[in-house]
């Protein structure tokens, strides 16, 4: 592989000079187009790029009537734009109703730290045992692991669960102010 012979270059170059020709001509064509179907000077300035781009990496000699390849390629690209536009806005307004499902409301998200002050409280006035049972067995332990954590038969942790959880409600509906 040499270098491109005097006359590669001047070939080159030619279409170089022809593409900016045909640049300076249509870009404004094109622009108008695009603002045809989609009033915004910014993105028809943007899928006019996109056509040029297009039209550069395309081989010309095959192109009849330039005006009306351009045309057409502006369309199909602003359609596209509609499109993916489109898909993107369903995407947004999808993700922002999940979170709106999921996030809570400022009364509910204030009602649970209130629900959750009430519990820590309920809890300080358990013994430790009791506790202990009770914050091991929501955090997700099987009563094998309670009974060797608490040091007493499997069989036993069951009663002392059922005795922990009736003593927090009540302990629960004391704090909470419902009565007991």
């Amino acid at each position: 592989m040499g270098k491109p012979s005097p006359s590669e270059t001047d070939q080159v170059m030619d279409e170089h000079d022809e593409f900016e020709e045909l640049f300076r001509t249509y870009y404004p064509f094109v622009v108008r187009q695009v603002m045809r179907i989609l009033p915004s000077p910014s993105i028809a300035e943007d899928i006019a790029q996109e056509v040029f781009v297009q039209f550069y990496h395309t081989d010309r000699t095959v192109i009849e009537n330039i005006p009306a390849w351009l045309a057409k390629a502006t369309i199909h690209a602003t359609y596209n734009h509609l499109r993916s536009e489109k898909r993107h806005l369903a995407r947004v307004k999808k993700e922002s109703l999940y979170l709106l499902d999921s996030l809570p409301s400022t009364e509910s998200e204030w009602l649970s730290r209130e629900d959750v002050v009430m519990v820590r409280r309920a809890l300080l006035q358990m013994d430790d045992r009791e506790r202990t049972l009770l914050l091991m067995k929501y955090a997700g332990f099987s009563y094998e692991e309670l009974a060797q954590v608490m040091q007493i038969k499997k069989g036993y942790v069951g009663t002392l669960l059922s005795r922990a959880k009736s003593r927090f409600r009540k302990l629960f509906q004391q704090v909470r102010g419902d009565g007991g």
